[in-house]
C-alpha cells in the first residue's frame, strides 16, 4: 500500500548495496497482514519502512505494533507519516519508531520542506549525507570534525522561510487540536462511506477497519478520469489516477481510482454534493 516515495528510494539503495526489497502483503480490505509481515523478517533484515496512513486507501497501519515486532529482532523502523501528520495526534515515543518523516505541504505548510525525526543514538552513528556550511565543527586539510546532531545533517543555508511557514502550520493544527481534527475527519469519513457505498455501480477500494479520511472508489465501465472531469464541472474537486501508488492499483486489479479526501475544512453538505455528482456521472454514462 506504499506511496512510490517509500518504494523508489529503497530500490535505489538495493541496486547500490545489492540488497533485496521484501514487501509485506495486504488483504482485500487494504490492511497489512501482520502475520505475513512478521514472517518476512529475518536476521538479514536491516530496516522496516512503512506508511502510517495510505494515501491511496486511507488504511491506518498499526505502527506501534509493527515497531514492537521489529524491535524484538533489533530491526529499526522508519515511518512515512506524510498522510498522518495533518490529521492524527503523533507521538514518536509512544510509537517507538526509530525514524519518522513527513512533508510540510501535507500539513498545510510550505512546499519543499518537511520533518525527519530520528533517535539520537542512530543519528549520531550515521555519517552526514551532504557537505557544506553548518554541518561542520572544524575543518583542516587533514581532517573535518562534524557538528552535533541535528546540525550534522543540515549542510548549507537552511530554508529559513520554509521553517517559519511550517512552524505556523503546525501551530495552526495544534490550536485546533489534533484529536479534534481526527475525530471530525472520522465523522466525515463514516458519513461518506455510508452514502457513497449505497450508490449503485460504485465499489469502494480500501475498506480497512482503521482508516483516515480517504475514500477511493471506482464505477462500473466508467474511467476514473471521466468521473473526475464530470465532478470538476459540478464544482467538486477529487483526485483521479494511480495516486503515486501503482502497486496498490495492481493489487486491486484496477488502473486507477477516483479519490475523495476529507480534511478539517470539509462538511457533510459537501459530501452530499459529491453523492449528487456521482449520480450525475451515472446519468451521463447511462
Amino acid at each position: 500500500m506504499e506511496h512510490h516515495s517509500n518504494i523508489v528510494p529503497w530500490q535505489l539503495l538495493c541496486e547500490e548495496k545489492h540488497a533485496k526489497l521484501r514487501v509485506a502483503p495486504i488483504n482485500d480490505h487494504g490492511e497489512l497482514i501482520l502475520d505475513e509481515f512478521e514472517r518476512l523478517l529475518s536476521p538479514r533484515t536491516r530496516i522496516v519502512a512503512v506508511g502510517h496512513v495510505s494515501n491511496a486507501l486511507g488504511s491506518l497501519n498499526p505502527v506501534a505494533t509493527i515497531a514492537e515486532i521489529a524491535h524484538a529482532r533489533n530491526i529499526p523502523v522508519l515511518v512515512d507519516g506524510a498522510q498522518a501528520a495533518p490529521r492524527l495526534p503523533i507521538n514518536v515515543q509512544e510509537i517507538d519508531c526509530d525514524f519518522y518523516a513527513f512533508s510540510g505541504h501535507k500539513a498545510y505548510g510550505p512546499t519543499g520542506i518537511g520533518v525527519l525525526y530520528g533517535k539520537a543514538s542512530l543519528l549520531e552513528a550515521m555519517p552526514p549525507y551532504q557537505g557544506g556550511g553548518d554541518m561542520i565543527s572544524s575543518v583542516t586539510f587533514e581532517k573535518t570534525i562534524y557538528n552535533k546532531v541535528p546540525h550534522k545533517f543540515e549542510a548549507g543555508t537552511p530554508d529559513m522561510s520554509g521553517a517559519v511557514g511550517l512552524r505556523a502550520a503546525i501551530e495552526y493544527l495544534n490550536h485546533i487540536g489534533m484529536k479534534n481534527i481526527a475525530s471530525y475527519e472520522h465523522e466525515l469519513l463514516t458519513y461518506a462511506t455510508e452514502t457513497v457505498s449505497n450508490l449503485p455501480g460504485v465499489r469502494l477500494v480500501g475498506t480497512a477497519r482503521e482508516k483516515a479520511g480517504v475514500l477511493s472508489f471506482v464505477m462500473e465501465d466508467i474511467h476514473p478520469h471521466d468521473i473526475g472531469t464530470i465532478l470538476d464541472q459540478e464544482g467538486i474537486a477529487i483526485r483521479t489516477g494511480h495516486h503515486c501508488a501503482q502497486p496498490v492499483m495492481e493489487r486491486f486489479g484496477v488502473d486507477a481510482t477516483a479519490r475523495a479526501s476529507f480534511a478539517l475544512y470539509n462538511t457533510k453538505d459537501e459530501i452530499d454534493l459529491l453523492v449528487r455528482g456521482i449520480q450525475k456521472v451515472r446519468e451521463v454514462f447511462g
